[in-house]
């Protein structure tokens, strides 16, 4: 169950991109926790100094600072390493809608040269980072492998080419790549500041201090939202999936469905608040409802998620309280 009991040779040795962002630094911890070392990389464009200053006394990491657009920097990244765990991104579909350009340059460029660095370095997988957002306005739920629909973003299409290029990586060059298609993650460590923060981690910052949140459209958009240890044992259950399962996609989702308006009222009961929200426009780029079939990932990666969306939910309550109120 979970992750705890996955096995690696001794000396193995992992590469997270992303290290200082919220899943890098969160897989980074788990990964030093089982006891193998890691090697992380970050440009701190959108990661925190913080995060990675959690690991600085441990022997068994080391960290580079450097961006993954420069190819000699992820040659000398991925030199040594096992396992590349690309998490090195720029999220957010409204930013992206603004930003299309250096969307292209960080998501797909970076991503192309991480791969290409892992193939000549002769690392054993390259797992990344995909989303949920490859769906677009394909309507049917659940979410399904191969059923996706007109992209709605520039970051939606920059995961879409991803995708096709570890096809191809895995096809042409022989690197074995999985990629993760995110259902909205959670959990701590997930920055609640800014105009594209995450929806819960920002819910809570503003009740704890007493501010009416805005929710984007009419609440009754819903979500497959997923806690991060699900998250992490995804990730390393790619690290040892079989080649068979190599050049694919798989979302990675606890398969739940939870109503944005529903959540905003579990927080508020958590939270002893009773603060009416703000119904703002709804979000360009925004899917209206999106729920994960994972039998794929349970069937050929071993994916079995533990955490529900209501535990995730308590434990990330829990985390925020303790780094907001102190």
């Amino acid at each position: 169950m979970g992750y705890e009991n996955i096995k690696f040779s001794e000396r193995s040795k992992f590469l997270v991109t992303g290290a200082a962002g919220f899943i890098g630094s969160n897989l980074v911890e788990a990964i030093l926790k089982l006891g193998y070392q890691v090697r992380g990389l970050d440009n701190f464009s959108t990661g925190k100094r913080e995060n990675i200053d959690l690991f600085k006394d441990n022997p068994n990491f080391e960290f580079l600072e450097g961006d993954i657009r420069n190819l000699d920097t992820c040659m000398a990244a991925c030199d040594g390493i096992d396992y590349v765990l690309n998490q090195a991104a720029w999220g957010s579909v409204p930013r992206s809608i603004e930003m299309p350009l250096l969307y292209e340059e960080i998501n797909i460029r970076g991503t192309l040269n991480m791969m290409e660095a892992s193939c000549q370095n002769n690392v054993k997988k390259f797992v990344y980072a995909s989303s949920s957002s490859v769906y677009g306005d394909e309507p049917n739920l659940p979410k399904k492998e191969g059923i996706e629909g007109n992209l709605l973003s520039p970051y939606a299409l920059t995961k879409r080419v991803d995708e096709e290029y570890g096809k191809l990586y895995t096809k042409l060059y022989g690197l074995d790549t999985y990629g993760l298609r995110y259902f909205n993650v959670f959990g701590r460590r997930q920055d609640p500041n800014g105009a594209y923060a995450a929806v819960i981690p920002k819910f809570i910052k503003q009740l704890l201090n007493n501010e009416r949140p805005t929710i984007n459209g009419d609440g009754k958009q819903s979500r497959d939202f997923t806690y991060i240890e699900n998250v992490i044992e995804a990730n390393l259950k790619a690290c040892i999936a079989p080649h068979e399962a190599a050049g694919q996609a798989f979302n990675v989702a606890y398969g739940g469905r939870e109503y944005l308006i529903d959540i905003y009222h579990v927080l508020c009961k958590a939270l002893d608040k009773d603060i009416e929200p703000i119904f703002g426009p709804d979000r360009k780029g925004d899917i209206k409802h999106s729920n994960a079939d994972i039998s794929k990932a349970k069937e050929m990666l071993g994916y079995n998620p533990e955490w529900s969306f209501e535990r995730g939910v308590e434990a990330a309550i829990e985390w925020y309280k303790e780094k907001l109120c102190n």
